[in-house]
């Protein structure tokens, strides 16, 4: 398992004091991993009395095996549906998911705990059953029983759940749907990135249709057929129209609201009463106001 930590204040601390702290590991630890070349600091190997610097990009490749206790935090989150058994959430752009290095409070996982008994299938992501995106704004389904947890994650992996997004996306797609089949892994000069590659790639699919189009923007309705770490954002930018205000695979810089991506439906069989559920939820004011802006132009 590699993490990915991202200096974010000022500092003077040494990389294995810093670390130390920020991951819950021993000094010690650290300074092993560093000695043995698993710590990169911006894609180089350091030594031990490296000085962390704003903005440094920190990369550890190791299983930690950190014990971290993921606390319940009193934080809004927006509950489109609740039973005994799972909850959908629209989760909003700009809320990590779950605690990671980095990361540990002020996550989904830490606001939904004050509030709901969840799945405890991963102690540190207790009732996620899949991820979104910090930026991504959206639906999400949320376990909260092991056996919940097992049957959604099938239903999942089997295709069974229908994910449908929106994107603004750059520049004008000429056709009105299509389909991108590509391979998706790790990105082999960026470590923080995904990108459509035949090494060690998992197959992905996207299936997507154009909504509207505007002088240098389209607007895109995305199916996911398989669910890859950044699959939208990866395909898109592969085929010459990446998600726009994307930080990570757009073009140019991006404000502080990220991604123009939106879960906006999903649809399912209730894994306990056999029900077919259906939800969906308009996008966030900054998605919105975009488009207007776009209409306008």
């Amino acid at each position: 398992m590699n993490f990915w930590i991202k200096v974010e204040t000022e500092n003077e601390k040494r990389i294995d004091s810093y670390l130390a702290e920020e991951l819950n590991v021993s000094r010690s630890k650290i300074q092993k991993l560093v000695k043995q070349g698993l710590i990169l600091v911006n894609e180089k190997v350091v030594s031990n009395n490296y000085v962390v610097k704003l903005g440094d990009s920190i990369v550890v490749n190791d299983d930690l095996n950190y014990d971290i206790s993921v606390e319940a935090e009193d934080i809004p989150i927006d509950v489109v549906y609740e039973d005994d058994y799972l909850l959908v959430i629209n989760k909003a752009s700009g809320m990590v998911v779950h605690p990671a290095p980095g990361h540990y409070t002020g996550t989904l996982v830490n606001a939904l705990l004050y509030r709901f008994q969840l799945s405890q299938k991963d102690k540190m992501r207790p009732g996620i059953v899949h991820r979104l995106d910090k930026d991504t704004s959206g639906l999400m389904l949320v376990a909260k029983n092991d056996e919940v947890h097992d049957a959604l994650s099938r239903m999942i992996a089997n295709k069974e759940v229908e994910r449908h997004y929106l994107a603004i996306v750059d520049g004008v797609i000429k056709h009105d749907t299509g389909t991108i089949d590509a391979p998706i892994g790790r990105d082999a000069n960026n470590r923080q990135k995904m990108a459509v590659t035949d090494v060690h790639g998992k197959e992905a699919i996207t299936h997507f249709r154009v909504l509207e189009t505007f002088s240098n923007h389209s607007l895109v309705e995305c199916i996911l057929e398989t669910g890859r770490t950044h699959q939208i954002r990866v395909h898109m930018a592969y085929i010459g129209h990446p998600v726009s205000n994307d930080p990570m695979y757009g073009r140019g810089k991006s404000t502080e609201f990220g991604q123009m991506l939106h879960s906006k439906s999903i649809r399912f069989v209730h894994p306990k009463t056999g029900k077919e559920m259906y939800f969906e939820v308009e996008p966030p004011k900054e998605f919105l106001d975009t488009l207007d802006l776009l209409k306008s132009e």
